[in-house]
């Protein structure tokens, strides 16, 4: 699973699309929606920070 961090930037969604197209499982979070703890029990394979306004 790719863990895609949104920073309130409409570009995220680009950014899932891509990702989707490219056959990845993506996860989308809000940055205040998350703590440390909350990431290393969802165990991405990946993880993406996104542009932010």
């Amino acid at each position: 699973m790719l863990l895609l961090i949104d920073n309130y930037d409409s570009f995220t969604y680009n950014l899932y699309q891509y990702f989707c197209e490219l056959g990845a499982e993506v996860m989308v979070k809000r940055n205040d929606e998350l703590q440390l703890a909350d990431i290393e029990r969802l165990a991405p394979q990946h993880l993406v920070i996104s542009p932010g306004p």
